[in-house]
């Protein structure tokens, strides 16, 4: 049988984690501290094996949101990651390298939601094609969504 593995990271490369193991409950959860933590409408988080996460490189810096609850992100680029809780470790979806089928399966305080929220994917889609095409001109300084033997300490820099 085949081991899962998943890998993913923050936005500069410092921080990256491998996870050996099913993944557990993917949830958005709407409390003003995931919206603070990530600076968002939501935190979206996925629960993760016990003992099956293993950091790459550094590990995430932590802050205490509440008496119980320590939030993770990286120190040098900010990327917010974890939130950890007597019970266990969620770690966010976005910072996975494929999140294709980590789509949200609950919503977490859902009385706290922003009353708006579930209408925003009722606005108009912006489709200039001017716009898109200065787009695909930008050079990511990001570490890519896949494991690389190194990584600059900085993130890429030209």
């Amino acid at each position: 049988m085949t081991e899962t593995i998943r890998t993913g990271g923050c936005q500069c490369g410092a921080v990256r984690f491998r996870i050996r193991g099913a993944l557990g409950r993917p949830s958005i959860c709407h409390c003003r501290m995931c919206q603070k933590q990530f600076g968002s409408f939501f935190g979206a988080l996925v629960t993760v094996p016990k003992d099956g996460v293993e950091w790459v490189r550094e590990e995430p810096s932590y802050f205490q949101s509440s008496v119980n609850i320590d939030r993770g992100f990286c120190a040098r680029c900010g990327t917010p990651l974890t939130y950890r809780q007597p019970g266990g470790l969620e770690i966010a979806i976005g910072a996975f390298d494929d999140r294709s089928d980590l789509a949200p399966q609950i919503q977490i305080n859902y009385a706290a939601r922003l009353p708006w929220v579930e209408k925003i994917f009722d606005a108009p889609v912006h489709d200039d094609p001017d716009y898109y095409t200065r787009q695909e001109s930008i050079i990511s300084f990001q570490h890519p969504d896949h494991e690389t033997a190194n990584w600059p300490e900085q993130g890429l820099k030209l």
